[in-house]
Parts: C-alpha cells; sequence; structure tokens
C-alpha cells in the first residue's frame, strides 16, 4: 500500500509546485497593475476578506489545506470553529436575499494566516480586472472600492487581463484530475465550506 502513495503524493506535489509558480505570476501582475493605480493597502479602513468569494478548482481546495495543515493544531480548530459559523451566518444572509459580508475564518489580527496558500481570487480582487469565457462573454471586475475612488475620473485605468492566468489554473486542474474532471462535481464553494467539507477525495 505504501509504495502505491508515494507516486501519487509526488505527482500532487508537482501540481501544487506548478501551482505555486503560477501564484508567484499572479503577484506579480496584480503589484504591476497597483502600482500603475497607485493602490495600496495600508491605511484602508475596509478589509478584503469581509468580501463573499465562491472558489471553482479542485487544486486550490487541495492547496488550501496544505497550508492549513501546515497551522498548529489549536490554530487549526479555531479556523474550523470560525468556518462553521461563517457557513451558517452566510445561508441565514443569503435566505434573506443578502450578500453576506462576513470576516474570512483564516483572518487572524487583519491578515491571512495561511497568505502562501491563499486562493486566487483572494489574489486579484483589489484592481480592475476582467475574464473572458470560451463563448466570448467577458465578465468584468471593477476592483475593491479603494481602487474605484482612484480610477473614478482615470478614463484609461489599465485593466488586468485575468484570462491566460485562469486558463493556466484550470490546466493545472486538468493535470490534477486527469479523466476524474468529466465525473467529479463542480466546485462552488466559500473558503469556509472548503474548510468544512475537508479536503476534498481526489
Amino acid at each position: 500500500m505504501g509504495k502505491k502513495k508515494a507516486p501519487q503524493s509526488g505527482f500532487k506535489q508537482r501540481q501544487f509546485k506548478k501551482l505555486a509558480a503560477l501564484y508567484q505570476k499572479m503577484e506579480e501582475h496584480y503589484d504591476a497593475q497597483a502600482r500603475q493605480i497607485g493602490l495600496r493597502c495600508a491605511g484602508c479602513t475596509d478589509n478584503c476578506c469581509t468580501s463573499y468569494f465562491q472558489h471553482h478548482t479542485y487544486v486550490e481546495w487541495l492547496y488550501l489545506w496544505e497550508g492549513i495543515r501546515s497551522c498548529p493544531d489549536e490554530q487549526q480548530a479555531r479556523f474550523l470553529e470560525r468556518a462553521r459559523e461563517y457557513v451558517e451566518q452566510s445561508r441565514e444572509a443569503l435566505a434573506r436575499n443578502e450578500r453576506p459580508r462576513l470576516m474570512c475564518p483564516l483572518n487572524e489580527d487583519g491578515w491571512c494566516a495561511v497568505y502562501r496558500h491563499r486562493l486566487m481570487i483572494c489574489r486579484l480582487h483589489g484592481v480592475p480586472n476582467r475574464l473572458r469565457y470560451p463563448n466570448g462573454r467577458v465578465q468584468h471586475f471593477p476592483g475593491c472600492w479603494r481602487c474605484q475612488e482612484l480610477t473614478a475620473e482615470a478614463p484609461l485605468t489599465p485593466v488586468l487581463d485575468r484570462t491566460p492566468l485562469y486558463q493556466e489554473l484550470v490546466a493545472i486542474e486538468k493535470g490534477l484530475l486527469g479523466g476524474k474532471i468529466a465525473t467529479l462535481p463542480r466546485v462552488d464553494m466559500t473558503l469556509a465550506e472548503m474548510l468544512v467539507h475537508g479536503p476534498p477525495q481526489v
């Protein structure tokens, strides 16, 4: 049994290495965009960690759990308790037709406790960006409120095209899942739900 598990673990780590390299590329694109706009998080009165995000890949879900497992046991327990509260409160808000605005369960004293493992949307949220779908539809994201203030009177605001970054993420996802990608349920979960459900069995 042990001999069969080792190659699988090595294969998964190779996909994680690709994902980490992609995350680094995302950070470089984000930083370049933010510099052009003059966007900085320092001194902001808001916190992007209260934004309601849903995530869509197994590889990011698994990699997030790599970060969770690197934390002390008592911290992990705290994350899971917060995640359960988040899921319950967000469901209540959605039932009232309200968009949840709750602090991410991984936020510790204003910072992400698993910063190196944070997901794609967490990394690209602040700046204006767009995503082109295979059917030709383009979805635009204006950036955080502070970014919108900075760009309100800037007709030539740079926009980050996250399409090639997402395409690379999809390629890593396919590399991880192989033929399973056609049969596994589609991921459409908040980070808190990813914690409550535990790591995916892929």
